[in-house]
């Protein structure tokens, strides 16, 4: 919050702040907005109902790109004495001639826009109807766009009502987050009014208006949901159709909280410059993220479907109803719902093996994460428009995966359980990191403040040295680098182990650089051939491990016997090859070990394989 008097006494002092300063905040916003198709520009009007909490003769909010019409300007009944709007902070300063009367009051203007190209705020995109093209208005408010459709607190913490009206072309399709109470035509437009929304943040907001087809189904619960196409492809969006309802259906029961909308709409848009955006009630998807041909489609891009519309479906839980309250944890927001969208199609399609494909996405983050030009995930966002250059792989991947480290050190029903209290004690609310590992901490008595704060607040991770010396394991820890050199990080480390089987397994928080593990009583029935020794059990750890020759000849064993899980062989490859690239192992062990997945047919195991060996065998 900005630390600026409320009294300060000029528009100016109000320029460069990262935030919105907190004496006025809003409670419900009442839109109107007409979009012009074919001239490609909006008109809208908003009144806003506002509490003014301490002292102050300002009203400060957001507005970019819109030309607001100075003369409408009101507060209760008084016309402010003083307009600014600073274009570069994308603010507009409301000056009055008498401090603020503290409680509600409500603010109104009337302000103009373009239906721009850009892909972001109320924007115009093209599609065919009938072989001519025409242009439909979309929204895309995430991360600070709300403000270029109309003026508003565009901030996550600044939660309020909506209630959404438009007037538009009598023979449109007009959506938004919420139903539809009535409509009402007159001559060539129509006005369509929606039901008032529950709080939520203004950059879930969402509007939609063109020509288009759907399908509908309902949950078990009975909320209707609706896949929108260009008219003529609502085959294509069965498939999505019904991961959609499945989805509902698993994180009402996953989260122990009902869905909380009347209705969910998921619609595909051609010009879309996100794979999907989660607006509560009204998603948003790139064509090819939502619809699938039968006849067409790839295997890949009917599981790339599943995955997109079961995250976007989790934000309406983590990050729609519990919100963060600030763009500092919107690492916690994507990572959360990247790890769970895994978790709900592994439950609707268990055929498809989908955690050996979330590996790929662990992978990806450990190549990265091992540069010397990473950055931690958690990054102190101070201004909105830092986040694009902020949020990339490392978010995403190193996110979903520290996530499922998290979940499978705690336990799966202890972590679900802890969850539900998370999002109950945050609904129609905001939450900080933090507050997600005070609840996890109070639910299993674990220390997840401190384990979490390794992964989240520093970057890369460890490579865990394991060494057999007699009946005692010795691990110690160091900063992996591909480049070979040494890092100074330190980690709290969720360790497991399992020793010639699935079942023998331990698990314990690796504190310090080094711990030994008895492995005496652990060990005791495994001998010769069949003794070996599995660290981070089905890779669910953020962390790499390197074994000694004796450790290795074991697992090369187990290989060979078909003793290992899927994950457990493509991890032992990834480490191997990563570790000898920094020169941490010699290239015959890696060639060695590959020899032992000769035999292999496993297709996700073999593309591993042949991955890590191109550079070797390529001319």
């Amino acid at each position: 919050a900005s630390d600026l008097p409320a009294m300060a006494e000029s528009p100016e002092q109000f320029r460069g702040q990262s935030r919105l300063p907190r004496f006025a905040e809003p409670l419900r916003y009442d839109l109107v907005l007409r979009p012009d198709l074919a001239a490609c520009t909006f008109s809208g009007s908003a009144s806003a109902a506002v509490a003014v909490s301490s002292p102050t003769r300002f009203l400060v909010l957001n507005a970019a790109e819109l030309a607001v019409d100075r003369s409408s300007i009101r507060f209760q009944d008084w016309a402010p004495t003083e307009v600014a709007q600073f274009e570069e902070d994308e603010i507009l300063v409301l000056g009055f001639d008498r401090e603020l009367p503290l409680g509600e009051g409500v603010l109104a203007m009337d302000f103009t826009g373009t239906l721009n190209d850009q892909m972001r705020g109320f924007y115009r995109s093209k599609y065919e109807y009938n072989g001519e093209a025409r242009n439909m208005a979309v929204t895309q408010f995430e991360a600070a766009d709300a403000r270029r459709c109309f003026p508003c607190w565009d901030e996550p913490a600044f939660k309020a009502k909506f209630k959404i009206t438009l007037e538009v072309p009598a023979e449109l399709v007009a959506l938004s987050n919420m139903p539809v109470v009535k409509e009402t035509v007159c001559g060539p437009l129509k006005t369509v009014y929606y039901e008032e929304s529950p709080l939520m943040s203004t950059y879930l907001v969402a509007i939609v208006v063109g020509l288009f087809d759907y399908i509908e189904s309902s949950t078990l619960e009975g909320t209707k949901v609706r896949v929108y196409t260009q008219v003529g492809k609502t085959s294509q969006g069965k498939f999505a159709l019904d991961v959609g309802v499945k989805s509902l259906d698993l994180f009402k029961d996953y989260f122990a909280t009902p869905y909380p909308l009347p209705k969910l709409d998921m619609i595909a848009i051609p010009d879309f410059a996100a794979g999907a955006m989660e607006n509560y009630g009204l998603v948003t998807y790139r064509e090819s993220a939502l619809l699938y041909d039968e006849q067409l489609s790839s295997a890949s891009n009917k599981q790339q479907v599943a995955i997109t519309v079961a995250h976007e479906l989790a934000h309406q839980w983590f990050g729609n109803l519990v919100t963060m309250e600030w763009w500092t944890h919107l690492w916690l927001n994507e990572g959360f719902a990247s790890w769970v969208s895994y978790l709900a199609v592994e439950s609707i399609f268990p055929e498809w093996n989908n955690w050996t494909q979330f590996l790929d996405e662990t992978t990806s983050g450990l190549r990265l994460d091992a540069l010397a030009e990473s950055h931690p995930i958690e990054v102190d966002v101070n201004h909105a428009s830092e986040i694009d250059a902020i949020f990339d792989s490392i978010s995403y991947d190193k996110g979903a995966s520290v996530i499922r480290m998290l979940q499978s050190y705690l336990g799966a029903e202890r972590f679900q359980k802890a969850l539900a209290s998370y999002i109950k004690k945050y609904a129609y609310s905001n939450a900080k990191t933090e507050d997600l590992w005070a609840v996890l901490e109070e639910e299993t008595g674990e220390p997840v403040k401190d384990l979490m704060t390794t992964w989240t607040k520093q970057q890369g991770y460890p490579v865990i040295y394991a060494k057999l010396n007699g009946q005692d394991l010795e691990l110690e820890q160091a900063q992996f680098l591909s480049d070979g050199s040494s890092g100074p990080g330190m980690w709290i480390v969720p360790m497991t182990a399992c020793c010639g089987s699935y079942d023998l397994n331990k698990k314990f928080l690796l504190k310090g650089k080094t711990d030994t593990m008895h492995i005496k009583d652990f060990a005791a029935s495994q001998s010769g051939q069949n003794f070996w020794i599995k660290l981070n059990i089905d890779q669910n750890g953020f962390y790499r491990v390197k074994y000694d020759d004796e450790l290795a000849a074991g697992l090369e064993n187990a290989i060979k016997a078909k003793k290992l899980s899927l994950m457990d062989m493509i991890g032992i490859v990834e480490d191997s090859y990563a570790l000898s690239v920094a020169c941490k192992q010699t290239l015959t062990s890696l060639l060695r070990l590959l020899n032992a997945y000769r035999h292999e047919s496993d297709y996700t195991v073999l593309s591993h394989v042949t991955s890590v060996s191109k550079p070797y065998t390529s001319n």
